[in-house]
Formats: structure tokens, sequence, C-alpha cells
């Protein structure tokens, strides 16, 4: 899955107008990177940038804008009221999705050693990304400032990480590293900013000082009140959400708040947030309530509802949430297709899509139609006693059902790589053994994809099995139809397995990957009938009851 970093870069320049887009531009000019968010502000003279992009692009766009900083930014004439050490002040990088806090490290020494080399200014690391605890944290570095800068640098203890250890005038110096995604989440109260302080103070991790630690690690918090709120807030800063979550803060201060009779009216969370913490909360609430929710969308909006995050402006998912911003539509040309366009795709005179497109797209109908019996049975009061194991099936066939969609095209790509390997040049013996290599390669990817589709039909048999005997009987056919098609989609798969593993040379893959497919085609025969049979017992009880 694609990797996404987030950069959130502090200039020291909220004022000129000009700057500040010049820096945007030069942002939004590398390909692969997404600018979220631009935020100035004038009496800090201040403006942080929040962009997304890949591991290497995301490198890039941070160097672009620090060459447009290093142009333009001149920090001889800089004031403001934010602490600052350089023009372009602090570079954090954050792993967002399928990255890790390592792999942040990297890029940010990376970015470090490219911005040292081509700009010629002094880079300080800091939290994951620096070793000494002395110089960790970004006040630590920061302390002096840039009017303290000059006569730091000069300190072997105070010497870069990256670039020379002088004093650029027009520059001063910049602190990046790797650090956890922060969460800024407000709550609101309705008392006073004392009451507010007061709840903050039991739980952050500091608390009221070191004989009176707070409940929660990795969390900041103040309280004050907000006059165009007309109520007062508990301010805090989640560090890591893995250690202490939204709900989990949420909840403390509606705890806290009871024990000294105040109001809890809802929260805000500041700025952007990623989908894991809110599917996170989700899942809190869900368990807590004994809900049963399985559509993402409906997941978030009931933490939009618990946290009360329309309370001060509405919470809109594709505005707010970092996944939902940068998602990228499926690549599946088959799936996105309509019935009629998929078909007559099938029925062109091409060899793609062809049977394992096919087998995945009948299967896929028959894990929807299980998930969809058992869907229309749970609610009903008829089938309330069902309730429990309803609630155990519909996430397996629903899962499988979806899972079985991308197939659809997957199969078609591994045999288009097959086709091109076929398509090199074969007119020297390296040449020959290359293409060998490739077409190897390629068609043992064509037998892994059908494989991949029979593995998860075959992962909906059991959650099949049940739907048929405590489903409706009303949608029988539904149910025949949906176990036929399941048990087709996994022989249409399992003969193009087959017919792919003839030309492979390794006969260990061949033994291995044969057993395990009759395997799988054997037990679809077998649980295919299995639920005919259910279903017509079902069928002739149901009768005698009458």
């Amino acid at each position: 899955m694609k990797k996404i970093i987030e950069c959130v870069p502090n200039f020291s320049e909220g004022r000129d107008q000009k700057i500040i887009d010049a820096i945007s531009d030069a942002i939004k000019s590398v390909d692969g990177v997404t600018l979220l968010n631009v935020d100035p502000g004038k009496s800090t003279n201040r403006t942080v940038y929040t962009f997304v992009g890949d591991e290497n692009s995301i490198i890039e766009a941070a160097l672009a804008s620090a060459k447009v900083a290093y142009k333009l930014i001149d920090m001889r004439k800089h004031h403001g009221e934010h602490p600052r050490i350089g023009a372009l002040d602090v570079c954090p990088f954050v792993p967002v999705a399928n990255v890790t806090m390592e792999e942040c490290v990297e890029i940010s020494k990376k970015f470090a050693e490219r911005a040292a080399k081509e700009l010629g200014v002094p880079m300080y690391l800091y939290e994951h990304s620096q070793t000494r605890d002395y110089r960790r944290k970004l006040p630590q570095i920061r302390k002096g400032e840039y009017e303290g800068l000059p006569e730091k640098i000069k300190l072997d203890e105070w010497k870069p990480d990256y670039g020379p250890a002088e004093f650029v005038p027009t520059w001063g110096a910049t602190v990046t590293g790797a650090r956890f995604f922060l969460l800024a989440f407000n709550v609101n109260i309705l008392g006073t900013s004392n009451q507010a302080h007061r709840i903050a103070l039991n739980l952050r991790e500091i608390g009221r000082g070191p004989n009176e630690p707070g409940r929660f690690k990795e969390l900041k918090g103040i309280g004050w009140y907000v006059d165009e709120y007309n109520m007062a807030q508990c301010s805090f800063n989640l560090n890591n959400y893995h250690v202490t979550s939204l709900h989990e803060v949420f909840e403390a201060v509606k705890e806290e708040a009871a024990a000294i009779k105040v109001g809890v009216a809802g929260s805000e969370i500041v700025g952007l947030v990623p989908l894991e913490p809110m599917l996170k909360a989700a899942e809190y609430y869900i368990e807590k309530e004994n809900l049963f929710i399985l559509d993402e969308k409906q997941k978030i909006q009931l933490v939009i509802d618990r946290l009360g995050l329309n309370s001060v402006s509405q919470f809109k998912p594709e505005e707010r949430i970092i996944d939902y911003i940068i998602r990228e539509t499926p690549k599946e040309p088959l799936a996105n297709m309509s019935t009629r366009g998929f078909i007559e795709a099938i029925n062109a005179r091409t060899s793609a899509p062809g049977g394992g497109s096919a087998s995945a797209a009948i299967a896929a109908i028959g894990a929807g139609l299980g998930s969809m019996v058992a869907k229309l049975t749970y609610g009903v009061r008829k089938f309330e006693e069902h309730e429990m194991a309803l609630r155990k099936v519909i996430p397996v066939l629903h899962k499988a059902a979806q899972d079985l969609i991308p197939m659809i095209d997957a199969d078609t790509n591994a045999f288009n790589d097959f086709v091109d390997a076929s398509r090199l040049p074969q007119k020297t013996e390296a040449e020959k053994n290359i293409r060998f290599e490739k077409m190897q390669a390629g068609l043992k990817k064509a037998i892994e994809i059908p494989l991949t589709t029979m593995k998860i039909g075959d992962s909906a048999w059991d959650a099949m099995v049940e739907a048929a005997k405590i489903g409706n009987i009303a949608s029988k056919s539904d149910i025949q139809v949906g176990a036929r098609a399941l048990e087709l989609g996994i022989w249409g798969a399992w003969k193009n397995v087959l017919i792919n593993m003839k030309d492979i040379q390794d006969a260990e893959f061949v033994a291995k990957i044969t057993k395990e497919a009759d395997d799988i085609r054997l037990r679809a025969d077998k649980k295919s009938k299995e639920i005919l049979e259910i279903l017509e017992s079902v069928v002739e009880l149901n009768t005698k009851k009458q």
C-alpha cells in the first residue's frame, strides 16, 4: 500500500502574502505531494504549512519550499511573538499511513543532509531523529532563539548535526526530525476557565507537578475561556494517540466534569486528523454500547455524534480526515464498469478480461448474496434469537465480497504482465534467460492471483453455511444462488491455476500450489452441497410446522 508521510514546516513569515504564496507554489509544484493546509499568523509572523506525500516526494517538496524561503526570507528583519531560530524554523516529518517512525527518521536525515549541502545552512535534528537527550526537544534547541544563535552555534555541544557550525545571518538554523502525529483536541465545558483548567490538570501527564501526576501519558493540557464560543475549554495536545486516545480523553473529561457538577458540550479537533484514531474511537463506542456497525461512514458519524464534534463548527470528514483528503480512487477499470460494460468487455474479441476475472466477479456475487440474506435477516423481530450469530456471520461475508472485487482487475493485470514478458527480445542467450525468468515470474503471478481468489472465497463457507441455517427462508433462492455462484467462482479460479501450472519449471512450487488449490476446490464442492441440503431440510421443516 502507498506510504503517506506528513510534513509540517513552520516558516518565519506570516505577513507578506507574496512570500507565503511563493512557498505554497513551491510545495505544489512537486509531483506526488498534496498541500493540505496553509495557516499564516500575523502576530506570530509565522506560517505553518501541512502537506503529504511519499518518501521521495515529501523530501523534494520540503527542499523546494526551503529554497524559496532561502531566497525570500531575511531573518535579520524578522520579529514576531512566536519563538524561532531560523527562516525555516522547524520541519517535522510525521508517519501517517503504511510508514514507520524509523523510516521518517531516515527521511528527516536525508532532508537535513541535502538542505545543509544545497543551501549551506545549519541543520539540527530533534525528537525521534536525535540521539542526544539534551537536544532532543524543540525548546532545548530553540533556547536563546535566533538572537542567541551566533554564540550558541560556536559551542561544541551545539554543533549542528548537518551543515556548517557557522551563523548564517539571513537564515539562522533549521530544526528537523521525525515525530508522531500531534492531535490538538478541545473539550467544551459549560463552566469557568478555572474549572476547565482544573480538569486539564487532573488529566495531563505532568498533572499539578512531580508529586501529583495526571491520569494520561503523552497528554498536555490547559484550561481557558473562549469568548466567541461563550464556553470554557479543556485544551489538549495528544502527543501520541496510540498511548492516549481521543475517546479516552473525552470520556475522562466527562467524568471529571460530573464530579464537580459541570456540563460538557461536545468537542473540537483543531486542524486535521488521521483516520486511525477516529476508527479507534468508533470501535470503543461500538463495543461499549453493543452496536453493530460495518459501514465506515457510519462509524465516523458515530464518533462525530459521541464526541460532539459538530458543537463548535461542522466536522466534515472529507475535509478533516487526512486519509480521505488524499485518498485516490482505486485503479480498477473492470470493477468500476457497469454490468453491461463488463459483460461486453468479456464478450469482445480479446483474451482479457477472461475466465479469471469472470470467476472473481462470480465469487464476489456469491459471497455478496450470502451477505445480503444475513443482513436482511438481522434486525427482523422474528429472528431476534439469531442476532448474535448474525453479528458474526455478516462481517465475514461482507469482507469476502469486498475483498473479491479487486481480484477482478488483478487477474487481468497478471495476465497482461505475462504477455508483456513473452514479447521481450530473445536474440541472444542473455536475452533468452531474462525472458524466461520474467515469463516464469509472470506465470507464478498469474497463478497466485486466482489462488488468492480461491482463498478469499474459501474463507466465506462457514459463514454461508450458518446463513443458510438461520437466514430468512423467504430468501432461500438467494442463498442457493449465492452458494452455487461462490462454488463456481472458486472452480473457475481453480481452472485458471491449473492452466498456468503446466509451463512452470519449479516442481516444488507446482506440487505445493496444486495440492492447496485442489483442497479448496473440493471443499467448495462439499460446502455448496451442504448448503443446498440445509435449505431443503429447512423448507421441509417449515412445511411440516404449517
